[in-house]
């Protein structure tokens, strides 16, 4: 994740530790992928053994934890900060 705006310049650390939160979020995000994995796996194999259970809900999780981690940052970043973006601001770059 860039630390800086390209366009405004503006730092997007607000305060230290200001993404701690972000794990709150990330958390909420992977608790329903893994749902939503569960119950697919659920209806797709007509409620097979655990093991498939585990290993598909692991293995999303460890393919999701990449975009988890940036898009809490982000969704924590344009919900939680009182950063705004100004449209006037970008059309000038």
């Amino acid at each position: 994740m860039n630390t800086h705006c390209e366009v405004c310049h503006l730092n997007y650390e607000i305060e230290p530790g200001f993404y701690w939160g972000a794990m709150y979020v990330s958390y909420a995000i992977t608790v329903a992928i893994m749902l939503v994995v569960g119950a697919a796996v659920y209806f797709i194999g007509q409620n097979p053994d655990s093991w498939v259970y585990l290993s598909c809900i692991i293995g999303s999780f460890i393919l999701a934890s990449p975009f988890t981690y940036r898009y809490a940052r982000v969704i924590m970043l344009y919900y939680f900060s009182p950063v705004r973006f100004d449209e006037n601001l970008a059309k000038k770059s």
